[in-house]
């Protein structure tokens, strides 16, 4: 028994790493997520070796997961791979409140980042 096998959401020549829960906002992330998109996988991960953001250490570890998922979980060549998607998405915000003068405080609201990075194969359209 038990229930059918759901479809595969992605092509087979597909693979994708999410990371969920970053501590950082989605307009400072995207502007990491920005530096791949269209790129081959190398030039990738050398732009994130070298970039002076703090998140980019985590972009460059959620992508090297995604070429691990492409390669040992759908049998892709990794020298051919290309980051065809690499979108951000909004999570939760953490409300805290700092103290102002008069007796006033001021909101301060910390974001939350998901990331989705998608891998394809060169020879396939974009």
């Amino acid at each position: 028994m038990g229930k059918p096998k759901t479809e595969r959401a992605l092509k087979e020549t597909e693979a994708k790493a999410v990371l969920r829960m970053v501590r950082v906002s989605p307009i400072k992330l995207n502007l990491v997520a920005q530096l791949i998109r269209g790129k081959k996988v190398e030039k990738a991960l050398a732009e994130l070796s070298f970039s002076r953001k703090r998140i980019a250490a985590q972009v460059r570890k959620t992508l090297e997961s995604a070429i691990a998922n492409a390669e040992n979980n759908h049998g892709l060549d990794t020298d051919t791979l290309v980051v065809s998607e690499a979108y951000v998405g909004n999570s939760l915000k953490l409300k805290r409140f700092l103290a102002r003068g008069r007796g006033h405080s001021a909101r301060v609201e910390k974001d939350f980042s998901h990331l989705t990075i998608i891998v394809r194969q060169a020879g396939e359209a974009a």
